[in-house]
C-alpha cells in the first residue's frame, strides 16, 4: 500500500489550474499549427494566425488564453493500492481548485445554486469523475471548460435501428447548430452507448485524448476520420466565419448498452480545448 498525502494533491491541482489556462497543451498547439498551414480560406487564416498570436502573448504575459477560465472538470483515477493521508480526496482536489483561481486570479465562474446564482468566488466545487484502476499511483487529468462551447453540447437517446447513421447525423446536426457558438475551430467529443449519463461522461472523456491519436477499435477510427471530414466540409471556418478547419479533431468512446437503447452524446469545445495530466 502506498500513501500519498492530501497536500501533494491539492499542489498539483493548483499548479495545474494555472498551466491549463495560460499554456495550450502539445497537442492542441500542434494542432493549430497544422490548421494555420492547411485552411485554405485567407480570412480563416488569418483567424488562425490571431488566435496563435494570441497564445504566444498569454503564455510570455501570463495572460489567461481565454477569459473563461472555466469550471475544472477532473477525471481522477486511483490505484487500488494508494491510501490517501490526511484529510478527504475530494476536499484536497477541491482546495486545489480553489488555490489555482485565487492565486492564479483567474475569473471564478461557478455559482452555489443553479437557480439563485450565488458566485462561489473561489470556482469551486470542480466536477469530479473517479475510477478504480490497478496499481499505486494517482493519475489527474484537469480539462478546465468554458460554456461557450458547453452551452451547444446534446445528448440523444437514439433507436437501435437508427445505427451507424443516426450516430452520424446526431454529430453533424449539433455541430451545424454550434455554428459560431463554440468558437472553433473545434474539437468534437462523441460518447455512444452506456447510458444516459455515461455517453455524456464518455463524450468529456473523449476531449482530453490528444487531438490527432485515433481511437484503437477499427471501426471507430474510421467513423472519427469521416467525421471529421464532413464536419470540415460544413464550412462554418474558424472564428465561424467560413473556411475548411471547422474541427481539429473528432473523438468517439464507446460503452456496451442496452438492447433498447443507442445514447449518443456530443460535448464541444473550443479552439484551446484546456487539458492537462499528471501522475502521482
Amino acid at each position: 500500500m502506498r500513501e500519498i498525502h492530501c497536500s501533494e494533491i491539492t499542489e498539483n491541482i493548483r499548479e495545474m489550474c494555472i498551466e491549463a489556462t495560460h499554456f495550450l497543451s502539445p497537442d492542441m498547439s500542434c494542432a493549430l499549427k497544422n490548421a494555420v498551414n492547411t485552411e485554405q480560406s485567407p480570412l480563416g487564416r488569418q483567424v488562425l494566425q490571431s488566435l496563435e498570436e494570441n497564445l504566444e502573448i498569454a503564455g510570455k504575459d501570463m495572460i489567461p488564453i481565454c477569459q473563461d477560465t472555466g469550471m475544472a472538470v477532473l477525471f481522477v483515477e486511483i490505484g487500488q493500492d494508494v491510501h490517501i493521508a490526511g484529510g478527504l480526496l475530494e476536499d484536497a482536489i477541491n482546495e486545489g481548485v480553489r488555490r489555482g483561481y485565487v492565486e492564479g486570479y483567474l475569473r471564478k465562474s461557478v455559482v452555489k445554486d443553479p437557480i439563485h446564482r450565488e458566485n462561489t468566488k473561489d470556482n469551486t466545487p470542480a466536477i469530479i469523475h473517479y475510477s478504480i484502476v490497478a496499481g499505486d499511483k494517482l493519475r489527474l487529468t484537469l480539462a478546465p471548460k468554458g460554456f461557450g462551447s458547453e452551452n451547444m453540447s446534446r445528448i440523444v437517446m437514439l433507436k437501435p435501428a437508427d445505427g451507424i447513421e443516426g450516430v452520424k447525423r446526431v454529430i453533424l446536426e449539433t455541430v451545424d447548430a454550434a455554428g459560431p457558438n463554440a468558437c472553433p475551430p473545434m474539437v468534437i467529443g462523441v460518447g455512444i452507448g452506456g447510458d444516459f449519463e455515461k455517453c455524456a461522461i464518455m463524450a468529456k472523456h473523449a476531449l482530453t485524448r490528444p487531438a490527432g491519436e485515433p481511437s484503437p477499435i477499427p471501426y471507430v477510427s474510421a467513423l472519427e476520420k469521416e467525421m471529421l471530414e464532413k464536419v470540415n466540409d460544413l464550412g462554418i471556418g474558424p472564428g465561424g466565419l467560413g473556411g475548411t478547419v471547422t474541427a481539429f479533431a473528432v473523438n468517439i468512446e464507446t460503452y456496451p448498452t442496452h438492447i433498447a437503447g443507442l445514447p449518443v452524446a456530443v460535448n464541444i469545445c473550443c479552439h484551446v480545448n484546456r487539458h492537462c495530466v499528471r501522475e502521482i
